[in-house]
C-alpha cells in the first residue's frame, strides 16, 4: 500500500511530452519523488526543454516538455539523499510541494530574496517565488509570490526550466519530511522597479533587494539556485 502524500496540488501533477509540431505523444502522472525527465524516459522519450506549466479545469497541473525519441538506455533515478541529522531508519512524511519562481531583471539589476530563520537555510539568497495555492495556475502564482515577497509588479517571459528535487530532511519545526520539491521557473522583467517591500509578513523572507549583476556571484545563494543557467545568463547580460 502506498503512503499518503501531502501536496499543495491535490488535483495531481502530470507530465506531458509534445513533439516540435505540438502534438502530445505521451503523458503520465508525476509520482512523489519522481523527476519529469525520468517519467518521460520510461515511456521512450527524452526531455529537450520545458514548454509550459498550466492547471487544467479539473485542477490537475500539467508540466509539458518538448521531447524527442529516446536514443539509448533511460537514465537511472538517483538515490534519495538524507540530511546529516536524519537517521537511516527515520521515515518522513511524504510531501510534494509545487512552487513557481522568477528570474526577475530590470534596469536596477537582479531581484533576489533572503531566507529567514523559519527555513533551514537562513541568510541564503534565492529567487522570489513560492508554493502554489490550491488550484492556482503557476503564472498567477508567480505574480502573487513576487508581489508578496518584494512588492514588485513584473512582466512574465518564457518558462525557462522545471526543477525536481527529492530528499529526506528535517523541517525547521523538527519533524522529518520525505520532501519532493517541484520548482517552475520563469524569466521576467520589471518595467518600473521600486524599493523592495515585503508584504508577506510572517513568511519565510527576511529581505528583498535589487543587486547589480556583478554582485550576484559573491552572494551566498541557496543550493537550488546555484548554477541555474537562466540566472547565470541574466547576470552576464548587459543591462
Amino acid at each position: 500500500m502506498s503512503r499518503p502524500v501531502r501536496t499543495n496540488v491535490p488535483g495531481g501533477v502530470h507530465v506531458v511530452g509534445v513533439v516540435e509540431s505540438g502534438r502530445a505523444v505521451t503523458r503520465a502522472a508525476l509520482g512523489h519523488g519522481a523527476d519529469p525527465a525520468h517519467v518521460l524516459a520510461a515511456s521512450g522519450w527524452a526531455a529537450r526543454s520545458a514548454h509550459s506549466a498550466t492547471v487544467r479545469e479539473d485542477g490537475a497541473l500539467e508540466l509539458t516538455y518538448v521531447v524527442t525519441r529516446l536514443d539509448g538506455i533511460p537514465p537511472a533515478a538517483p538515490q534519495v539523499p538524507r540530511d546529516a541529522d536524519v537517521a537511516t531508519d527515520e521515515v518522513g512524511e511524504a510531501y510534494q510541494r509545487v512552487a513557481a519562481y522568477a528570474v526577475v531583471t530590470s534596469e536596477r539589476g537582479v531581484l533576489l530574496t533572503q531566507f529567514n530563520s523559519r527555513t533551514a537555510i537562513p541568510g541564503r539568497w534565492g529567487l522570489p517565488g513560492g508554493g502554489l495555492d490550491e488550484g492556482e495556475d503557476p503564472v498567477d502564482g508567480v505574480h502573487r509570490e513576487v508581489w508578496e515577497e518584494t512588492g514588485q509588479r513584473i512582466e512574465l517571459g518564457p518558462l525557462v526550466t522545471i526543477q525536481s528535487q527529492h530528499w529526506v530532511g528535517r523541517a525547521p519545526a523538527g519533524g522529518v519530511e520525505d520532501f519532493h520539491a517541484v520548482r517552475i521557473v520563469f524569466a521576467a522583467t520589471c518595467p518600473e522597479p521600486g524599493e523592495p517591500v515585503i508584504h508577506d509578513v510572517g513568511g519565510t523572507t527576511s529581505d528583498a533587494r535589487w543587486f547589480a549583476r556583478a554582485e550576484v556571484a559573491g552572494l551566498p545563494m541557496s543550493s537550488s539556485w546555484r548554477g541555474l543557467a537562466a540566472l547565470s545568463e541574466a547576470v552576464s547580460d548587459t543591462p
